[in-house]
């Protein structure tokens, strides 16, 4: 990494050292090159082109009407929130889980702050599974740890986790094994057994593991994926991230939650207290909305994913020079690379210029993946048709 030259006698120079070279995605200054395209078809972020439902803008409506301007006294969440929470994962996961085993956020990105917070400081480390959306890896560098990388393997098309790499790549520094599932950016979902070798390990060396679950409802087939919460005890030492943007359409909205141990609730809503002062009334009585009325709308967004990644697949896999894993369980991402070609930012920014479609780099969510490029299949399935029949037309 390039270090950032620092004048002395600026006050950047009296700033923490970890937090000076903190990168900022390039996805920014390739759209930056690609404002002035009035055709492009911009695909290289994590959002989607639906607006929030109505039902979940009229309930925010009419909680500013009543008058829900207000603090919301509760750090843990509203409480009318906070059980209709907890109802839904008990229903979605299959086992009890009770209020006090989750904290509303505002947002997904506090739910990580809030959790790497928890247990992380300077002279820690941090393992996490790559590819990985790169807020991890800058969380985990925020937060005073290191961050340390294993890499999924790629076996005869499909994404594995080597969970003897893994826990090699542990040591007694090391205070959590962080991963999304499914994957940001490939799709990858950890399975019931690797969850039950995860806890065994936490269990042996007192190693937190976090689980990234904000797609965990985007899966290809079947109501969700399978969580750690299954299989944790309520006493293990294990969180889980999640929030609505994905599943419900509501990016904008910054509401989330982690799912945490009882015993260390009262520190997380202190926490929360003295970090945000908790998320605003109006958007949570949205976030309920959702969670009572919006078994529709996840459905919705699923199937149109699906459609997205059929038409991805259907056109890009008829180019020779593309190199397609096996189709994503889970998640709303194609993940794959150009024969012959191991420089994605060059390959992104011709993408751009010829064929006026905008990827994301694979180096951002992994040095080992400079080669790969991200793409960002939740949009009309013909916009994705679209886009990869003008990438196929330049390779």
């Amino acid at each position: 990494m390039k270090r950032l030259t620092i004048d002395p006698t600026t006050a950047l120079a009296a700033i923490r050292g970890n937090l000076v070279d903190l990168e900022t995605e390039n996805i920014a200054a390739l759209a930056a090159r690609a404002a002035d395209k009035p055709d492009l078809i911009a695909l290289w972020y994590g959002e989607g082109d639906l607006v929030t439902p109505e039902y979940i803008r009229q309930a925010a409506k009419d909680a500013l009407d009543q008058g829900q301007t207000f603090y919301v006294p509760q750090m843990a969440g509203a409480p009318a929130l906070t059980a209709a929470l907890a109802a839904y994962q008990s229903d979605l996961h299959g086992v009890p889980l009770s209020e006090d085993r989750s904290t509303i956020t505002p947002g997904g990105m506090q739910a990580v702050h809030l959790a790497f917070s928890l247990i992380l400081q300077a002279g820690d480390n941090a393992v996490y599974v790559e590819p990985q959306w790169p807020n991890i890896r800058h969380a985990i560098q925020v937060a005073g740890a290191e961050p340390r990388a294993v890499s999924l393997d790629l076996v005869e098309g499909e994404w594995r986790l080597d969970l003897d790499k893994l826990f090699d790549a542990c040591d007694a520094r090391t205070k959590a094994i962080v991963f999304s599932s499914p994957s940001n950016p490939c799709g990858w979902v950890a399975d019931p057994e690797t969850y039950r070798a995860l806890i065994a390990f936490s269990r042996k060396t007192g190693i937190w593991i976090i689980s990234d679950e904000v797609y965990s409802r985007l899966m290809a087939e079947g109501r969700a994926a399978p969580s750690l919460l299954q299989v944790a005890e309520p006493e293990d030492l294990a969180m889980c991230i999640n929030g609505f943007s994905k599943a419900w359409a509501m990016t904008g909205w910054r509401i989330g939650w982690l799912n945490h141990p009882a015993s260390v609730a009262p520190v997380v809503r202190a926490m929360t207290q003295y970090m945000n002062s908790g998320t605003a009334a109006m958007i949570q009585a949205g976030a309920l909305a959702a969670l009572t009325r919006g078994e529709d709308t996840v459905t919705m967004v699923r199937d149109r994913l699906s459609a997205g990644m059929d038409a991805a697949y259907s056109v890009l896999g008829r180019a020779n020079s593309v190199v397609l894993p096996e189709r994503p369980r889970g998640g709303m991402y194609t993940f794959f690379r150009i024969e012959g070609e191991d420089d994605a930012d060059r390959s992104c920014l011709r993408m751009v210029e010829e064929a006026s479609v905008g990827l994301a780099p694979g180096g951002l969510f992994g040095r080992e993946f400079r080669g790969w490029i991200r793409m960002c299949i939740a949009r009309d399935p013909k916009e994705i048709a679209s886009a990869c029949e003008r990438l196929v037309g330049i390779l």
